[in-house]
């Protein structure tokens, strides 16, 4: 459990009234992110406040009328999920580094330079959200940040989010195993020959033809044929 002098304030403004409670940071980010966590260990204090710096109690009354629950628990979590989480400054610098980090990776797994049809290195990506000023909600997830991040870069850099079909073949040996690493992608046709062998038509984001083709030959050993279908 965090220290109450190492907690910061999550709070949520409804009706005319203010609920704060003291959170770990880390956690109250992560469980905004969706991901779970130990609310008990969130929690500074089981405590509900309506001026956390004040030490002002919310009534219980209020807090039931308003959460449905008087449980500190369950309040909060519904106050770090749908309020403001009050950062540090520090805090909000590195996970916005974090989110920025994410969005490039994926940009850079998925698109490619429509002129030269390779993709771009990550470090490029994040050199042209800097050169585009792309803010970055540290709150929102990355996928969720892609399409704005690729607006705004493509005025930067020459960039498109293509995809390519792959024909693959895949001897019996290797089929099954090799079926999950396709399901990752976009299989628009498989066809299960009687030898046990695999036949498949995959779409897969263009900038990740090169790493494709190499997990393929290395899962099979050489053995699996694949090309790009035009």
């Amino acid at each position: 459990m965090v220290t109450v002098d190492e907690a910061i304030i999550a709070k949520v403004e409804t009706k005319g009234k203010r609920f704060e409670i003291l959170v770990d940071s880390e956690l109250a980010y992560a469980l905004k992110e969706g991901k779970a966590v130990s609310l008990s260990r969130m929690l500074a204090v089981s405590q509900i406040f309506t001026d956390a710096k004040k030490g002002t109690k919310a009534s219980e009354a209020d807090v039931r009328k308003e959460f449905g629950t008087s449980d500190a628990e369950r309040v909060a979590e519904q106050i770090v999920k749908n309020g403001e989480i009050q950062l540090t400054t520090e805090f909000r610098r590195r996970k916005t580094e974090e989110r920025k980090r994410q969005i490039s990776a994926i940009i850079s797994r998925n698109a490619v330079n429509p002129q030269t049809k390779a993709p771009h290195p990550q470090d490029r990506i994040l050199s042209a959200m800097e050169q585009a000023r792309f803010q970055v909600d540290p709150f929102r997830m990355a996928e969720q940040q892609v399409d704005d991040a690729l607006k705004a870069i493509k005025s930067v850099i020459p960039i498109s989010m293509e995809e390519a079909t792959i024909l693959v073949e895949i001897p019996a040996k290797y089929s099954s195993r090799c079926y999950g690493m396709l399901k990752e992608h976009r299989i628009i046709q498989d066809k299960w020959l009687s030898d046990g062998s695999l036949s498949a038509r995959v779409i897969i984001p263009a900038g990740l033809k090169e790493n494709f083709f190499r997990m393929l030959n290395n899962a099979t050993h050489g053995e699996a044929k694949a090309q790009e279908s035009k």
